[in-house]
């Protein structure tokens, strides 16, 4: 009984670029135990040491978790069509949720009546909607791929009070996706660019900035003023981190998340259904999964998963309609194919499961295994050389291994002359082509894959391995202006 295994972006490298895979089996462990065997790279993604299934990687069967049918036990029959959903990046049913705000007091004027009159004759929004909408403030977590189609259609919408959060300046880099800057943005705050892009869409919203990084210092302060948290981050300790203050503060968190061609989207409330840890009860290890800065995205993913979360919120605002609550919506852009799976909310969640074990809100640095002792020791041991100080050695004479641990593509973008491409990826499977005595300096695009090279590689036993910092980008900005930068 040959049974299809939909395998997703993130995995396809382990799994000799498949999309599908179609394994006999009548167990779902039977066939997670043939996908080890037969793909031995991609074992480890789905598995820890002891054998158990890796807690950020979850298997449905058709549209059901097995977590809540009879886990890997649970029997398959023909058809049957088993998914892969690993962190990128339970509870009640979805449905008609009351409106957060009332809408009264709150008058609209002639200018606005003419800018929102086609949401205005339409009888599931209506003068009273409207004004829900105006009265209703959201707080947008990053300015960036999802941040910007969300404050665009936002504020176009009639939001009343936008708030952003972001740190950032504004690269060429982001201009792929990012819609809410232009060209002529580069260098400037991305908070002033994207307040001047909302003001020019719609002068009647008032947009609050807060440039700084979210943290657990203050979350609670930046979210507590806000009907709607909107999550447009880009990495597991901030996800973590907007999850467990909406919780803890009882507001609704609408989430996305983009990866190459693929998105996620949903809407965790806890108080209404499950909430992300009830999906992800942990983050899975740095390095296995990548970043849209390592792994790509496509300019376009970002403002169809923003969109939804954008129409998510104004549903929510509105009262109407069938929310994602409950429900995990998968987009595939290259199939040009939406799937639906259902969740549910976890009894057992640390947070808002039945007897909550988090309580406020922690180390979410230390929690995704970013920036802990260890790789603080691992930095003052001088593990790392910049850049200028690489060219110097080199011009030196000095033997240098150059190891680059980008992926193909980027290798053809641009590269250190005489070094050798080896994907992190493979880097397990393949060091034995390196030879341990060697003066080895790894680099990748920013320097953060090559850290985790350079970690991997002295647990190896590789004597002198160092870290190159900021990576081509750096090289580009420090050493060779002429070298393309992506």
């Amino acid at each position: 009984m040959a049974i299809q295994v939909q395998i997703p972006t993130a995995l396809r490298s382990y799994a000799g670029g498949r999309e599908t895979l179609e394994i006999s089996g009548e167990t779902v462990e039977a066939i997670l135990q043939a996908i080890a065997s037969d793909y031995p790279d991609l074992k480890p993604h789905l598995f820890s040491s002891d054998g158990s299934l890796r807690n950020f990687v979850n298997i449905y069967v058709n549209d059901d978790d097995v977590r809540y049918l009879q886990k890997r036990e649970t029997p398959l029959k023909d058809g049957d069509v088993i998914t892969i959903v690993p962190a990128v990046a339970g509870g009640s049913q979805a449905g008609v949720l009351d409106p957060i705000v009332s809408g009264l007091g709150v008058e609209l004027s002639n200018e606005e009546i003419e800018r929102y009159s086609r949401h205005l004759i339409m009888p599931e929004v209506g003068i009273a909607g409207q004004r829900k909408l105006k009265q209703a403030s959201v707080l947008c977590i990053g300015t960036g791929g999802l941040g910007s189609p969300l404050a665009l259609y936002l504020s176009a919408a009639g939001i009343g009070r936008i708030g952003l959060v972001d740190f950032d300046i504004v690269d060429h880099t982001n201009l792929q996706r990012q819609i809410i800057h232009g060209t002529g943005d580069v260098g400037r705050s991305k908070l002033d660019s994207a307040r001047d892009s909302i003001a020019e869409i719609n002068p009647h919203v008032q947009v609050d900035t807060y440039e700084t990084m979210i943290t657990s210092d203050n979350a609670m302060e930046l979210a507590e003023p806000y009907d709607i948290i909107i999550d447009g981050t880009d990495n597991f300790p901030t996800r973590y981190l907007v999850n467990d203050t909406c919780v803890l503060l009882g507001k609704p968190n609408v989430y996305g998340s983009i990866f190459r061609f693929e998105g996620q989207a949903s809407l965790f409330w806890a108080e209404k259904g499950p909430c992300y840890r009830c999906l992800y009860p942990e983050p899975p290890p740095p390095g296995l999964v990548p970043s849209c800065a390592e792994g790509g995205v496509l300019g376009i993913l970002p403002g169809i998963i923003g969109i939804i979360q954008a129409t998510e919120a104004v549903k929510l605002i509105l009262g109407t309609g069938t929310s994602l609550i409950g429900r995990l919506l998968l987009f595939d852009a290259l199939g040009m194919k939406f799937r639906e799976l259902k969740l549910r909310k976890d009894p057992d969640c640390p947070i808002c499961g039945r007897n909550p074990t988090i309580r406020e809100l922690i180390d979410y640095e230390h929690f995704c295994g970013i920036g802990t002792e260890e790789d603080q020791i691992m930095l003052r041991e001088n593990q790392e050389i910049g850049v200028t100080e690489l060219k110097s050695s080199l011009d030196g004479g000095e033997e240098i291994f150059l190891l680059d641990v980008r992926e193909p593509h980027e290798y053809e973008i641009c590269r250190l002359d005489n070094s050798v491409m080896i994907p992190l990826g493979q880097l397990p499977a393949r060091v034995g082509e390196l030879n341990p005595d060697s003066n080895i300096v790894v680099y990748c695009r920013s320097g953060a894959r090559s850290m985790k090279a350079v970690k991997f590689l002295s647990e190896a036993g590789f004597g002198t391995v160092r870290n190159l910092l900021g990576g081509v980008l750096s090289w580009a900005d420090k050493v060779d202006p002429n070298m393309p930068k992506y």
